[in-house]
């Protein structure tokens, strides 16, 4: 057998295949570009399943890549076997109802026996029970002897999901001999036989009734085979960690550690997770996801923290992730030329995640050390919820680090305590953002008896509608009176239910003979629109016919505080990198609220280019549309979404000309002109890897820039100066006080120096030590600690302990030096004993401490009380 690297392996397959009229794809990104049921591309297939179905298109109906994926089901094999990985490459040949069994067979045969030279006996295969087909293929047309053919049950060799395309496979396993383990065929649980590559042909359509299989009119071809995998064979590696090109990185690992690979199982556990997770965070950061905790980048943020984790263990001082990655890029930078061009960026977000864990790591160490202790000690073997959502809220140890690190220690998690301490934090922080207008009692409402509201709130700001229910106090009743508040449900409303970030309508409902005002509109899952209101007049009643009438202004604001967010959103796109991805959004009609990830402080560039990126598009003036569209369709579109929500099969795509294109159930104007200006008001960080920006729009902004002018004219009256000379007379006072400062600076150095002297004419000795204590009336707390300096200058064996009253305030300054404290001095013991005779407290370290008092009149009190507690100190 030729003797393969993975680089090698995979130009020999994409060559092979392409040599058979084959596409020849690039890897897509691990983040899906059309599939909202993935979180990650997680194998060969999954970027083509729209091509599989039939609606896309290729210049040809056969295609082959090797495809990038990240898998984390089997992480915690990872490092222990020889063939699990986080990251790996699967290599795939694909028919979209062209070839079929015999093509797919033959081709794969002949690639591992001929291009690869793998050894024909040591081959062996297996096809599903029933698929004589595949079956007669391998042993009448490739020749296997049928000893080494398995038939095997749906379990084993049958791809299906509930329902769709699905149908039988055909797994090819090599056997690598009795050194790498015991059995004598593939169904055996040995690292002897190893699966390399798996042919699915997919002929049947599952029928919902699950038992129902309908042949596909054109059959389909799926295979894949792992290159590390591949690799291994062919290398005569022990495990996939051991490949030839990954010596280099090993090789950093040891240097880094000064540990050695082969020295122990734990050792070398811990060198295979990082050599691992290196490969994984390296593609994951390239491609545009960035560390949270939430969803793909809450995986980004597990696999650091763990390769992290495991670099401790080793015995790896401070952050060494981008040595690591430093070794990965070469490997695989001829295939993927785009890992070199973002190599600083990767850097960057490695570094900023791994410095921020590194903050806490060793306290979060301690105390999971600490508690595991007292549960060993105990005997019960269970690691509370509140010590593991403590470890995450505190030290930023995602519950899976927590479980890993305590079941290496044979102890449990509680984790459904702590799944129901992260809930009841979501709760809270739901009920901080939200406020009040009597909303509590949503939650107790039961409004199942009642139809969905209809809301006619896209086009009119005004419409007719029937009371269907009121609610007071959280129950139901037939009228509500002036004075009152509670709850109305409508059969219809133009008031817009918050949602998508976007706040509650309010305004007014009006009927025969009275008038009420809606304070607030929520709706729940099942669209039933909550008016909380207050009658101003009359009386309310279930039945009754009204017209409710929105307050304008405040819609139209918020409306444009909406719309700008999906300019603001597009902006950040252009200039920050696609890797942004929306983290939560608030408008009502004073402000938006945009948090997106990202993994830095964004520059004063950077902030005043997004700002004109949108303020450019809101003078563009583009038209902004709405489409109701089937999910996917809007997906093909490009229109963009937060991740994680759970959007219905319609969905509602809001454009705005051909800038923006965001899939978006909110209200929006009808023209970006509309907003009228856009102004940023700060960016800032609000957790790890997420950043914030607030902004305002059209009144707001205008309201701002009149008030800054306004400022601006103040300042100018102040400083009798006209605008256009403004800034130059601004600079020239700012340097006449810094001039100013530093004569003051130096006239104060003089007086504490003057001082000085003063005090050292009146020092006394206490237990071998010189000590200078006076009450300075009038001093400031800097001016004492000016003239303890002043003292201590030169001196050795010095305590100093000085106060002052200033404004009927006390302030103290103990200070004592290196001698003093070894002979048992503490500053601030004594400080804090002082500060309380005189109303304060305080205290500090040994060897300086400030206090502070508020009975003046206690100072000479206390003065007289040093040398006995000097006394007791010094030994």
């Amino acid at each position: 057998m030729k003797k393969i690297n993975l680089n090698e392996c995979r130009t020999l397959f994409l060559d092979f295949f392409e040599a058979r009229d084959h596409v020849r794809l690039k890897s897509f990104s691990l983040v899906p570009e059309d599939d909202p049921s993935l979180l990650l591309i997680n194998a060969g297939m999954a970027p083509l399943k729209l091509y599989f179905m039939g609606e896309k298109k290729m210049v040809k109906n056969r295609a082959t890549s090797s495809q990038c994926c990240v898998r984390t089901a089997d992480i915690d094999n990872v490092g222990k076997t020889a063939r699990h990985g986080t990251f790996f490459e699967m290599l795939g040949n694909f028919s979209f109802g062209d070839y079929f069994k015999r093509e797919a067979i033959h081709w794969a045969w002949t690639f591992l026996t001929e291009e690869i030279g793998l050894d024909k006996d040591r081959l062996w295969v297996s096809v599903f029970v029933e698929d004589d087909e595949a079956y007669g293929i391998w042993k009448d047309e490739i020749g296997i002897p049928t000893d080494r053919i398995l038939k095997l049950g749906k379990e084993d060799n049958f791809w299906e999901l509930d329902q769709g395309p699905c149908g039988p496979c055909s797994e090819i396993h090599y056997d690598r001999g009795p050194a790498y383990g015991e059995g004598s065929n593939p169904t055996e649980n040995s690292d002897r036989f190893m699966e390399i590559w798996n042919l699915v042909f997919t002929q049947f359509d599952r029928q919902s009734d699950g038992t129902t299989y309908i042949p596909l009119a054109h059959p389909n071809i799926d295979t894949g085979m792992g290159l590390e995998r591949l690799a291994l064979i062919t290398e005569d590696k022990d495990n996939i960690f051991e490949l030839e090109e990954f010596m280099p990185l090993r090789e950093k690992i040891e240097e880094l550690s000064g540990k050695k690979y082969g020295q122990g199982q734990k050792v070398d556990e811990s060198m295979r997770i990082i050599i691992d997770h290196t490969k994984a965070m390296t593609f994951l950061i390239h491609d545009g996801v960035v560390p949270s905790n939430e969803g793909r980048g809450y995986i980004l943020r597990r696999l650091i923290r763990r390769a992290y984790r495991h670099g401790k263990l080793l015995g790896i001082e401070g952050e060494f992730l981008t040595k690591t990655m430093s070794q990965v890029i070469p490997v695989y930078k001829e295939e993927y030329p785009g890992l070199t061009e973002s190599r600083d960026r990767i850097f960057k977000i490695a570094v900023r995640e791994e410095e921020n864990f590194q903050k806490t790591i060793d306290q979060g160490l301690e105390l999971l050390e600490s508690r595991l202790a007292q549960v060993e000690e105990s005997g019960e073997k269970v690691l509370s919820g509140e010590d593991a959502f403590k470890l995450y809220d505190t030290y930023g140890f995602p519950l899976d680090l927590t479980w890993e690190i305590t079941k290496e220690r044979g102890i449990e998690v509680d984790e459904e305590a702590f799944h129901k301490m992260m809930e009841d934090q979501r709760i809270q922080s739901r009920t901080n953002r939200k406020g009040g207008h009597g909303w509590e009692d949503k939650k107790v409402l039961d409004l199942t008896a009642y139809p969905s509201t209809d809301f006619t709130g896209y086009e009119s700001f005004r419409g007719q509608a029937r009371v269907l229910a009121l609610f007071h106090e959280g129950k139901e009743t037939e009228s509500l009176e002036a004075g009152q508040e509670g709850q109305a449900l409508l059969d219809q409303t133009p008031f817009y239910g918050e949602g998508g970030g976007q706040v509650g309508d309010r305004g007014y409902l009006e009927g025969q003979g009275w008038k009420a005002r809606v304070l607030d509109t929520q709706k729940d899952k099942d669209d039933h629109y909550i008016h909380v209101l207050e009658v101003l007049e009359g009386t309310l009643s279930v039945g009754d016919d009204l017209e409710a009438l929105l307050d304008r202004d405040f819609r139209r604001d918020v409306m444009k505080n909406h719309s700008a967010t999906h300019l603001l959103n597009k902006a950040l796109h252009q200039v920050l990198g696609d890797h942004v991805n929306q983290a939560g959004s608030y408008v009502d009609d004073r402000r938006l609220r945009f948090d997106f990830s990202h993994y830095e402080a964004m520059t004063d560039r950077e902030i005043e280019e997004v700002e004109a990126i949108v303020n450019r598009a809101i003078y563009e003036a583009y038209p902004v549309h709405t489409d109701i569209l089937p999910l996917k369709e809007a997906m093909e579109t490009g229109a963009i979404g937060i991740f994680e929500d759970k959007y219905k099969d319609r969905v509602r795509v809001v454009s705005m000309g051909d800038f923006s294109k965001e899939l978006c159930g909110g209200t929006h104007v009808e023209n970006t002109a509309r907003i009228g200006s856009f102004r940023i008001l700060f960016e800032q960080g609000i957790s790890s890897g997420i950043r914030r920006i607030e902004a305002v729009t059209g009144r707001a902004a205008y309201e701002m820039a009149r008030d800054d002018r306004e400022t601006i004219r103040h300042a100018e009256d102040l400083i009798k100066v006209g605008g256009s000379d403004l800034e130059e007379k601004i600079l020239k006072l700012l340097d006449e006080n810094k001039e100013l400062k530093r004569s003051l600076a130096s006239m104060e150095s003089k007086m504490a120096q003057d001082l000085s002297k003063e005090l050292e004419s009146r020092t006394l000795e206490v237990q071998g030590f010189t000590l200078v204590k006076d009450h300075l009336s009038g001093k400031t707390m800097d001016e004492l600690k000016g003239t303890a300096d002043a003292l201590k200058e030169g001196k050795e064996k010095m305590i100093l302990v000085l106060a002052s009253d200033l404004d009927g305030k006390v302030f103290w300054v103990v200070s004592m030096d290196e001698a003093a404290v070894k002979a048992g001095g503490h500053a601030g013991k004594l400080v804090k004993e002082l500060a309380q005779i005189t109303g304060g407290n305080g205290g500090g370290r040994p060897n300086f401490a400030t206090a502070g008092g508020k009975d003046p009149g206690a100072i000479d009190e206390a003065l007289a009380k040093v040398e006995d507690r000097l006394k007791e100190q010094l030994k």
